[in-house]
């Protein structure tokens, strides 16, 4: 039997790349989308076209209702579940903290925070042995600005995204004896599309002087690491943060 595999921000970049790797190593994947419904689809059809199982599903990571329907939906459609990506998230505009709104401040967490943390609690639910589950594993997409601060572009990012090292680390020990692993990545630059989201279409290239490697990653670099972390190859690996920075 497929495993099932749900990734949240499926439509595009990382997302995208972790789909198409783990539906290949027999994954059925469910992937989650907020707008582009078109995007997320031809991930799915490149999958179906593999001979790999896929479905797509609209919700807000940060909207409690929808993310029970999605949940929902994966256990009707895909069976139980076996492991999820926290992938979505959203950046902003470059800003100095004192220019910074609270609707901004808001939006950061709503998403990259909260929205990891309920996805996170309705598969501790579904995987749990305590809770009658077969044990999974969790992967949180996180960044390395938490560790370095992002100062004068998005501290309120950054701040957000050390959240998640520390709910990473956190529930990755509470489930020890619940059959469920939990870790993190947290990539550096990487040549996505989020980089446009934020008004800085090139920044990765234009950074690429700056890094060890003198490249930006991929996403299937960072793929890789998030489908190990999700498999039993690293079944001693849990509440542990990986880096995918080239160094940096």
């Amino acid at each position: 039997m497929d495993k099932v595999l749900l990734i949240t921000g499926g439509s595009r970049g990382i997302g995208a790349a972790t789909a198409r790797l783990a539906a290949s190593l027999g994954y059925a994947v469910a992937i989650n989308y907020t707008a582009n419904a078109s995007a997320a689809e031809e991930v799915a059809r490149q999958i179906r076209a593999q001979g790999g199982t896929a479905i797509t599903l609209r919700a807000d990571v940060a909207d409690e209702a929808q993310v029970l329907g999605m949940f929902q939906q994966v256990d009707a459609q895909l069976g139980r579940l076996s492991a999820l990506v926290n992938n979505a998230g959203v950046v902003d505009v470059a800003a100095r903290v004192e220019q910074m709104s609270l609707a901004r401040m808001k939006r950061m967490f709503d998403i990259n925070v909260i929205g990891s943390m309920l996805c996170a609690r309705e598969a501790v639910r579904r995987m749990s042995t305590r809770h009658g589950g077969a044990g999974g594993a969790i992967v949180n997409v996180s960044s390395v600005a938490s560790s370095l601060g992002a100062p004068g572009q998005y501290v309120d990012y950054a701040a957000a995204k050390g959240a998640i090292d520390a709910f990473t680390i956190g529930l990755g020990r509470e489930l020890t004896l619940d059959g469920i692993r939990v870790n993190a990545v947290r990539p550096g630059v990487i040549d996505t599309e989020i980089h446009a989201s934020g008004g800085q279409p090139d920044r990765a290239r234009q950074l690429a002087p700056q890094l060890p490697m003198q490249r930006p990653g991929t996403a299937e670099e960072v793929a890789q690491a998030i489908v190990w972390l999700l498999s039993d190859a690293a079944s001693y690996t849990t509440a542990s943060l990986l880096d995918v920075t080239g160094g940096r």
